[in-house]
């Protein structure tokens, strides 16, 4: 089964994310498939960036997004 969930790059007490497609069994920071955009939450507002085409894919071939990452879509348009 493959996700598509945040991956933390950033360091202590400044989160910096990237949003990636991964198995669902590997850790959080494990290897991933395929990295579709990236996340930071710090700036006002918060930057997000997704590569619209590749996430498509993802979803298209069954994909599951997390809560977070779903919700960052929705902003995106790119989930209903």
């Amino acid at each position: 089964m493959v996700a598509m969930r945040l991956t933390r790059i950033g360091s202590k007490k400044r989160p910096y994310y990237r949003i990636v497609v991964i198995d669902k069994r590997r850790a959080r920071n494990g290897r991933f498939l395929e990295v579709l955009g990236q996340y930071n939450p710090i700036a006002r507002p918060a930057q997000v960036e997704i590569n619209a085409e590749r996430a498509q894919y993802w979803l298209a071939r069954g994909a599951e997004p997390s809560e977070t990452v779903r919700s960052l879509l929705r902003q995106k348009e790119l989930v209903r």
